[in-house]
């Protein structure tokens, strides 16, 4: 009974999301230019060219000014925290009182716009893509998760991240999709 309400449950999200989606595109097709969508068909195309990933990623993200800049990044993040909200719900149909951790609840929220957000700073630059992996390094996590699944699911949410991030939001939703049904 719970399992056949959250399927539903699920189901009904990513309807609601698809067609949103589709309804803001067919009606406002100048806007798809500024959306971080393609960004996976451009990490594809860039293999065989002269120019790097990251230069085919910033094409395909058509943003010119500070203000498009700002936009793509906000709707990057929002696309992060949509696509990583059905999993906090199978998290939670899916833990005993025992298991359930409020902390990774967070962290499956949380995490996806931290990364994208970080992907987004240093997606053009090797040097801070470095220093970043420094600092990364240097933090110490004070928890440990309870579970081998709670590891899948914070690996689940910087997958999440890092596709958004890259302009590739699509990819994340076919990622949390795939992980909850």
């Amino acid at each position: 009974m719970r399992a056949a309400r959250l399927v539903t449950q699920l189901t009904i999200y990513y309807l609601i999301l698809f067609g949103g989606a589709w309804l803001l595109i067919h009606n406002n097709p100048e806007l798809q230019s500024y959306l971080p969508i393609g960004g996976a068909e451009e990490l594809i195309n860039a293999g065989g060219g002269k120019s790097s990933t990251l230069e085919a990623v910033a094409q395909a993200q058509g943003v010119k000014t500070l203000g498009q800049s700002l936009g793509w990044m906000a709707v990057a993040i929002l696309g992060a925290l949509i696509t990583s909200l059905p999993v906090t719900w199978v998290y939670m149909a899916t833990r005993t009182t025992e298991e359930y951790d409020q902390s990774i609840i967070s962290t499956i929220l949380i995490l996806p716009s931290v990364v994208t957000s970080i992907v987004v700073v240093v997606q053009h630059s090797l040097a801070l893509a470095f220093a970043l992996g420094g600092i990364a390094g240097a933090v110490r996590f004070k928890n440990s998760p309870k579970s081998s699944g709670d590891a899948l699911y914070i690996l689940l949410s910087v997958g999440i991240g890092l596709s958004a991030g890259i302009g590739a939001v699509e990819l994340a939703l076919v990622m949390s999709l795939a992980f909850t049904y």
